[in-house]
């Protein structure tokens, strides 16, 4: 039996294709030529996640962390098979869904650095000699996916920096103790180095059209999409209400504080809240997590924010519920769960 699935973006775009009655919905899409957002396709990272708004269907066995609480019709695409016609909204604009594979480019390191307890800054350059060109062009809150060539160590990053001609990329990266590709970038990994990019890739991003205050939660490297926006925002010289938290465990966590105070200085409205949930004595910020500081500040706020939050699932699963406790409309909640 084939079903018909008809998907509607967040800004209105609908599509469709079939889907065999055993088959995933990712799978069934991709076979219909649309590549959706998605990262893991395990059920393990959430980035496919959509609602279903109408029809029956089975979804698999996936992680807790890939979908968020209290939403008992969320889905994951890769995990989801129909059992009839399906409608199903997704939490990304059009721009997200591509006509065509993700294009798959070669860059080579140009600095690696460690910025901070356990975290890396990398920055790689497109081959000029590239298929596509030197060029990188991707929306602010995109990632990509790098490989070490040779190998099958791939790991999805999301870009810190904004679409340029000189092909640069920009990451910060968390060490996890006896990743693979951590492992690589400690003890391996050099200037002039080669990596595969497949990207870019991802959902996650403003909220076209909103004229509402944008207010940014990031968890450790969870900043990188958030500074990505937020350095679109000054290139493009928008003046949106905008405040960020921004959340580590111990102050030495902290990184790309300097870039920080230079969007402050570009963007006189940003409002920048320094948290630390296990802060000395002498720590002069907020004490707590980038979601007690959130709570806190929507108690008090006179206009209901759009919310973008990047970080653990942990994190990104407080941030909602304060949201919720504050009445915060669904559509105006977006996030992106970082899953080891």
């Amino acid at each position: 039996m084939t079903c018909q699935i008809e998907i509607t973006t967040r800004d209105g775009m609908q599509f469709g294709f079939g889907c065999e009655a055993d088959r995933d919905l990712l799978s069934a899409a991709a076979e219909a030529d649309y590549t959706l957002p998605s990262q893991c396709r395990n059920g393990s990272c959430g980035s496919c996640h959509a609602t279903v708004a109408e029809g029956d269907y089975d979804l698999r066995e996936h992680s807790a962390n890939a979908l968020p609480r209290g939403e008992p019709d969320a889905i994951l695409l890769c995990r989801t098979v129909p059992r009839s016609d399906l409608r199903i909204v997704v939490p990304y604009d059009s721009s997200k869904v591509l006509r065509e594979p993700v294009p798959v480019r070669t860059g080579r390191i140009v600095s690696l650095e460690c910025v901070a307890t356990d975290t890396m800054h990398l920055a790689l350059l497109i081959d000029p000699d590239d298929t596509y060109g030197s060029a990188v062009q991707f929306e602010a809150g995109q990632f990509a996916e790098l490989e070490i060539p040779g190998s099958d160590v791939r790991r999805p990053y999301s870009i810190a920096n904004t679409s340029n001609w000189d092909g640069r990329l920009e990451f910060a990266i968390r060490l996890q103790p006896q990743g693979r590709f951590s492992t690589w970038l400690r003890e391996s990994a050099e200037i002039g180095d080669a990596l595969t990019v497949r990207g870019p890739q991802g959902g996650f991003g403003l909220i076209g059209g909103s004229l509402r205050p944008r207010w940014f939660v990031a968890g450790g490297t969870g900043l990188a999409p958030i500074i990505a926006i937020l350095r679109r925002m000054a290139e493009y010289q928008e003046m949106d209400e905008a405040r960020l938290f921004f959340g580590v465990t111990f102050e030495s966590e902290l990184f790309m504080l300097d870039e920080l105070a230079q969007l402050q200085a570009s963007m006189p409205q940003l409002q920048v809240t320094l948290c630390v949930w296990r802060a000395e004595e002498n720590w002069g910020g907020f004490s707590g997590t980038p979601a007690d500081a959130l709570k806190l500040a929507l108690a008090e706020a006179s206009a209901c924010p759009d919310i973008y939050v990047c970080g653990p699932p942990a994190l990104v699963n407080a941030a909602r519920d304060a949201a919720v406790a504050e009445h915060v409309p669904a559509g105006q909640f977006v996030s992106e769960r970082f899953v080891s």
